[in-house]
């Protein structure tokens, strides 16, 4: 047996559905506890390309520290993994029955396909989804796909976004009025960023530039944009420019920035996980 064929159905408590609930407008952080260098290498690459925003996490207790701050998270487990199963069992169990952690999703991605267990998780610790790995990896990130779209783990957003001011190594340059214009990236996405350019160059709303270089740390794409405005803000009132990006993008350059913006946010938890 490969993955489970039970219904996947939401079994924590369902986060606030106000317009302006901060889950449902940003989505849902996905943790994957202990996760194997397959897990890592295939699957939550995969993820991390369909825009959903997943991290690694390697402290069992660590992590339930984060969980009281980010409410409505999904935790995937590994029952073979550091623990033995009768332990992550109890640390299933404290995680949703704390008071400051019962509204996190908890679900199994495992090779341990034993029907008894399997059942045991999904109906007596009302886990989420329980997905077996085994040769088909591809089904499993299918299933895993299936369990994230009912916990509605994007909610309104459709793009992850990397906060970008605080890192030196991501700038970009591109020509205008026949120069080249350097620049600091603030943020950026698959479907734009927005920048602060050298001299203020005052490049009018609407305006298509080509050949733009980017660099998101050692790593060097180039991309076309349309001027879509700008906007004040910061010490002095600083001018950002906000470029969209066409869709001439080449797929390999949607690739590699969602790879940075992962490891952008990872690099972020991290801290939060030590």
């Amino acid at each position: 047996m490969e993955n489970s064929d039970t219904p996947v159905t939401p079994t924590a408590p369902v986060a606030p559905s106000a317009p302006n609930a901060p889950i449902e407008f940003t989505g849902k952080k996905i943790f994957f506890l202990y996760p194997t260098v397959a897990v890592q290498n295939k699957i939550i690459s995969e993820l991390v390309q369909q825009e959903y925003e997943v991290y690694v996490a390697k402290n069992k207790d660590t992590i339930r520290r984060v969980l009281r701050d980010y409410h409505g998270s999904i935790v995937f487990v590994d029952i073979n993994e550091q623990m033995k199963e009768t332990e992550w069992e109890a640390w299933i169990t404290a995680v949703k029955g704390a008071p400051d952690t019962k509204d996190t999703y908890i679900g199994v991605v495992t090779p341990n396909d034993d029907e008894q267990i399997k059942r045991k998780y999904l109906l007596t610790l009302k886990v989420c989804g329980y997905t077996v790995l085994k040769f088909d990896l591809d089904k499993a990130i299918a299933h895993l796909i299936e369990v994230l779209q009912v916990l509605d783990a994007k909610g309104r957003r459709k793009f992850i976004r990397a906060t970008t001011t605080k890192d030196s190594n991501v700038t970009l340059n591109l020509p205008y009025s026949g120069r080249f214009i350097n620049g600091q990236i603030k943020d950026i996405s698959v479907v734009g960023m927005s920048c602060t350019l050298e001299g203020d160059p005052d490049i009018p709303k609407n305006t298509l530039i080509k050949d733009i270089q980017v660099k998101l740390q050692s790593s060097i794409i180039k991309i076309e944009g349309i001027v879509f405005g700008t906007r004040s803000e910061g010490e002095g009132y600083e001018k950002n420019y906000v470029l969209l990006f066409t869709q001439r993008i080449d797929p390999d350059v949607r690739i590699k920035i969602r790879k940075y913006i992962q490891h952008n946010l990872q690099t972020k938890m991290d801290n939060e996980l030590k």
